[in-house]
């Protein structure tokens, strides 16, 4: 029923950018809360932001706040992770998910959709 699909990781310097993407399909993407997740290897998954229906909002994880910003463009049905000044420890898989609950949570369980997605490798 719906689809995301996440690209833009790849591997990169310490203090480099990187703009991930998330494509949706199969329903509304303007109905919903996007966020985006990552899992370091051996960690569990973090939350790592998410933005509003309408984009006017965002919450992000203390650990990339400053650093990281989350947009998105409905017409497109796009969800974007602007990633500036990466450390070595924002290595991780990203994953870009829907949520569907109305909670103030960001638990994994609040979100029904995930993409398969997107390797973030930075070096020293």
């Amino acid at each position: 029923q719906v689809q995301l699909v996440e690209s833009g990781g790849g591997l990169v310097q310490a203090g480099a950018s990187l703009r991930l993407s998330c494509a949706a399909s199969g329903d509304t993407f303007n109905s919903y809360t996007m966020g985006w997740f990552r899992q370091a290897p051996g960690k569990e998954l973090e939350f790592v932001g998410c933005i509003t229906r309408s984009g006017r909002s965002t919450y992000y994880a203390d650990s990339v706040k400053g650093r990281f910003t989350i947009s998105r463009d409905n017409a497109k049905n796009t969800v974007y992770l602007q990633m500036n000044n990466l450390k070595p420890e924002d290595t991780a898989v990203y994953y870009c998910a829907r949520k569907f609950t109305s909670s103030t949570y960001y638990d994994r369980r609040e979100f029904d959709y995930w993409g398969q997605g997107t390797q973030v490798t930075v070096s020293s």
